[in-house]
């Protein structure tokens, strides 16, 4: 794991929002939903919601930053000085999700959620709710549709919601809720919102695209 020095990071906030995101890649982003409409359209459709997400996300009153899989971009949507710009880790979802929150953490903030571009519906007051929540909950998920969950926030570093889930499956939620008791965490629930892997997920405001 990288490690940053303290005079090259200052805390503005005590909230921490990171956002993971693929760099926009053809044949490597929405890969679901290329079967249906091809890598070209599908590719389109990312750099629409990465705008929408780099929006989002400069509304939100917490130091934000971005997680690149591949590459940090200087000069996308994720503009200066609004974001912090950071690489992933190897390894698989989970692996790469603890270690971010870990350097987070680390860095001092008291609350750490995170978010990925998938989600067209998410909005910053789903964001500022979150935030809201960990005041009364060691942890807050926003539910996906597709049984795994759009955002995730935590009060404090908890490593064991990373380790043994079923990542990019159904049974994700039930398993992160399955640790939660076992370790008798308190935890909030948002509504749930869709993730968008599948052509008839495509909401109103982008199917002009297709």
């Amino acid at each position: 794991m990288r490690t940053f020095s303290p005079d090259k990071h200052v805390m503005t906030s005590k909230n921490r929002l990171i956002l993971f995101a693929k760099n926009p890649e053809k044949g490597k982003v929405k890969t679901r939903l290329a079967k249906s409409i091809g890598d070209d359209k599908a590719l389109e459709i990312y750099h629409a919601l990465v705008l929408r997400s780099a929006d989002i996300c400069k509304k939100v009153d917490a130091d934000r930053v971005v997680y690149y899989t591949s590459f940090t971009d200087p000069e996308d949507a994720y503009t200066n000085p609004f974001f912090d710009k950071k690489l992933q880790v190897e390894g698989n979802l989970g692996d790469r999700m603890c270690a971010a929150f870990a350097e987070e953490f680390k860095l001092g903030y008291n609350k750490v959620l995170i978010v990925g571009s998938d989600c067209y519906d998410l909005t910053e007051d789903h964001i500022h709710q979150a935030f809201k929540l960990l005041d009364t909950n060691n942890v807050v998920i926003g539910p996906a549709n597709d049984g795994g969950y759009y955002l995730l926030g935590m009060y404090y570093f908890v490593p064991q919601l990373f380790e043994e889930k079923s990542w990019s499956t159904p049974k994700l939620i039930e398993e992160t809720k399955a640790t939660l008791a076992s370790l008798n965490l308190s935890v909030a629930y948002l509504e749930e919102l869709t993730d968008l892997d599948e052509i008839h997920e495509m909401p109103e405001a982008l199917k002009h695209l297709l």
